[in-house]
């Protein structure tokens, strides 16, 4: 919760514009009960009439009211009304003053259209009895306390009741049309409703907008880092996690966090604004039931703490099924070919079976969980509507409370328990959320194995003119959690103009060389140097500017031929392009297609041939002219006699660059000013072919192995 609140802090303008927009949207959605309350009490039942403070009223009338109010009530009622001939005219008063005025004229109304419908006296009689001394006040005060007293519980409900009645009268004797009035207040009240609900919809609209894209931004700003991240990720860094694992952390926990992010700014936000919103609107109605709210309340939260025990340890264990079918799914697409050689189909498809299952039968299991909630959610909603009705309609029966405030009671709950419920709701998503989180930050967080030194500049400067001598110095060197050394005591010196071959068997530590050059791996002990500097010294990107890599296995990028000879930057020109893909044997089957270096390379090149591939990647690697040439096994693909032109046409290319060449054929390293053989991670021998033949036996073994005995003879000769 707290990593996910963290990426919504970087978004504060956005989370400020939604939280106003919600307290809008709350502000209507809580205002329409009390709008359909007074539609049903005050505009069917009162005819459209809302209080006892009449816009008129006649003279005899107004003197009446004064009999049963205090001098202070009688002074405040003089300030609102004014004279006009025999009438009382009401002054513009805001709703707050007359809410006031209601109140004051309430209980006189109430007792002066009782005087007129008792049939005993008049409103007249009663006036003039007072000024005859007849009548005094105190007496009126008595009267009004015992009649308050009769009415017991109901006595607001019915004072009030009377003193629309009053007014009803008053305006009928004034000739008023009721039924216009009536019309008036509902539509009136109704376009009121309408502009609520068009206001809210334009709020919850731009709560929906403002929260997608802020949710799209999060889920931007976190691929780009994990991206970022992960491409300064040594390999060591990337084994850690695994590939699999690392596409699931950008994709799909990536997802769940967004999707998560719009329901917390569109739900988690709106909830607590809804939910105690009701609480305030409930407490301000007089209808003795807001003890249902706690149960209701009480029965979600019952009802959701089942579900979340019993579904939240499968919400935790979803995100690592996830990683592991994308594992599976991975190396059976990676291995297709292997697995059709060995005809391994209904194995793959077994294991792969499994893994989808696994996933399958959490996820059943969570959604039917989840698929419980909402039809028990819905019966306690129901069954709280049918309790509400049940007492509702007690306090109706006695006088109690009106239609219209058992209506909005109703609304007003359905809001908090809603409310309750979707906080609950969000409470369960959140651990699968809060996983994937923890689990982009687990790559965030990682620290790099290899990185640059704050100083690195000092030494990059240094390099402005590279001459491309490269040293390696009783390099050592260890995987993380290996007991042995891969590479142990590695010495030897690559000058420009020269060739170093490095040879052996598989396993012995070749590419490993490589690996280290390029700082893929840090030594373990040693040092290697680049013109004398340590190129742990120096930034990563100074020296890889330094060094053409051609990998074991030729990686080319979807895009065209063009684009992939020029991947190692914008200032390799077209002539430089075709001067490389010259050098490397290329040229040939690049014009031979269609649209030449225009035409298209599928993902991975596989619209390319083996010895295509590797051709296009020894051409990126010359485009480049770099000062240390790197060719890791690069010619195994090639045919002899390219191979061989290949050679040719590279070595009037690098006659001022250090190359350095991994292999396993001894009839392409042969020419080397300078052959290692590496032997368990150990130089077995050093040395040009010549020497190594009459000098080493493993190489001799190797040669008699590759080469044929009239050769081999000749060498030795």
């Amino acid at each position: 919760m707290g990593k996910l609140i963290k990426y919504l802090a970087d978004h504060k303008l956005a989370v400020l514009a939604i939280l106003l927009l919600l307290v809008v949207q709350a502000f209507c959605d809580l205002s329409l009960p009390s709008y359909t309350s007074d539609i049903v009490d005050v505009g069917i039942q009162q005819s459209g009439i809302e209080g006892a403070a009449a816009d008129k009223y006649t003279a005899q009338t107004y003197e009446a009211l004064k009999l049963f109010m205090s001098e202070d009530e009688i002074s405040y009622m003089n300030e609102c009304y004014e004279a006009d001939g025999e009438l009382y005219v009401r002054k513009n008063l805001s709703s707050k003053e007359l809410d006031k005025l209601n109140d004051t004229l309430l209980t006189a109304a109430s007792m002066v259209y009782s005087v007129e419908t008792s049939g005993q006296y008049s409103v007249g009689d009663l006036v003039d009895g007072y000024k005859a001394g007849l009548v005094t006040k105190e007496a009126l005060s008595a009267v009004t306390g015992q009649v308050e007293a009769a009415m017991g519980d109901m006595a607001s409900s019915m004072k009030s009741q009377m003193a629309v009645e009053l007014v009803k009268s008053e305006y009928t004797l004034l000739g008023y049309d009721l039924n216009a009035i009536q019309r008036s207040y509902l539509l009136v009240t109704g376009a009121k409703m309408l502009a609520m609900t068009l206001l809210m919809v334009a709020a919850a609209i731009g709560v929906g907008f403002i929260g997608a894209r802020t949710a799209a931004a999060i889920g931007r700003d976190l691929r780009e880092k994990l991206f970022t991240k992960v491409i300064g990720f040594s390999n060591a860094d990337i084994n850690k996690f695994s590939t699999a694992s690392l596409i699931t952390r950008s994709t799909n926990d990536v997802q769940q966090v967004q999707q998560v992010s719009v329901m917390m700014l569109r739900i988690v936000l709106y909830a607590p604004i809804i939910g105690i919103g009701g609480i305030i609107k409930v407490m301000g109605t007089d209808t003795g039931m807001g003890w249902i709210i706690g149960v209701a309340v009480g029965a979600v939260l019952s009802l959701v703490l089942v579900l979340m025990v019993v579904a939240m340890p499968k919400f935790k264990k979803m995100q690592s099924l996830v990683d592991r079918v994308n594992l599976v799914s991975r190396e059976i697409l990676t291995g297709t070919m292997v697995i059709r050689a060995f005809s391994r189909e209904k194995h793959e498809e077994e294991r792969f079976d499994k893994a989808n299952k696994d996933i399958m039968s959490t996820q059943l299991f969570t959604n039917r969980v989840m698929s419980i909630m909402m039809p028990a959610m819905m019966l306690i909603m129901n069954a709280i509507t049918v309790l509400i009705v049940f007492m509702g309609a007690k306090g109706i029966d006695i006088g109690r409370m009106q239609v219209g405030d058992m209506m909005a009671f109703i609304t007003y709950t359905m809001q908090i328990v809603m409310a309750f419920l979707m906080i609950t709701m969000i409470s369960v998503m959140l651990p699968r959320a809060g996983v994937a989180a923890e689990r982009i930050e687990e790559v965030l967080n990682t620290e790099e194995t290899i990185k640059d030194k704050s100083d690195a500049a000092d030494a990059d400067k240094k390099l402005a003119d590279c001459k491309g001598v490269v040293e390696f110095k009783n390099v050592s060197f260890r995987f993380d959690g290996g007991s042995e050394n891969a590479i142990s005591n590695l010495s030897f010196k690559a000058e420009p103009g020269k060739t170093t071959a490095i040879i052996g068997s598989t396993g012995c530590g070749k590419s490993t060389v490589v690996n280290l050059l390029d700082r893929f791996y840090d030594v373990t002990e040693g040092s290697i140097t680049l013109d004398g500097i340590d190129i742990r010294d120096m930034s990563q990107k100074e020296l890889r500017s330094h060094i053409g890599l051609v990998p074991q296995k030729g990686v080319l990028f979807s895009g065209t031929i063009e684009s992939n000879i020029k991947y190692g930057g914008d200032f390799v020109t077209d002539e430089d392009m075709k001067e490389a893909a010259a050098i490397a044997q290329a040229t040939e089957f690049i014009e031979s297609k269609k649209d030449a270096y225009e035409d298209s390379i599928a993902q991975g090149g596989t619209n390319v041939s083996g010895g295509q591939k590797q051709r296009l990647s020894i051409a990126r690697a010359i485009a480049v002219k770099p000062k240390v040439y790197v060719f890791d096994d690069s010619f195994s693909a090639l045919d002899f006699k390219t191979d061989a032109a290949l050679r040719k046409a590279l070595s009037a290319r690098t006659k001022d660059a250090s190359v350095i060449i991994v292999a396993q054929r001894i009839s392409t390293i042969m020419n080397a000013d300078q052959i290692i053989l590496l032997n368990e991670g150990r130089v077995a021998g050093m040395g040009t072919h010549k020497e190594l033949l009459n000098n080493c036996p493993e190489y001799l073994e190797i040669a008699k192995s590759q080469l044929s005995e009239a050769e081999l003879a000749g060498e030795e000769a």
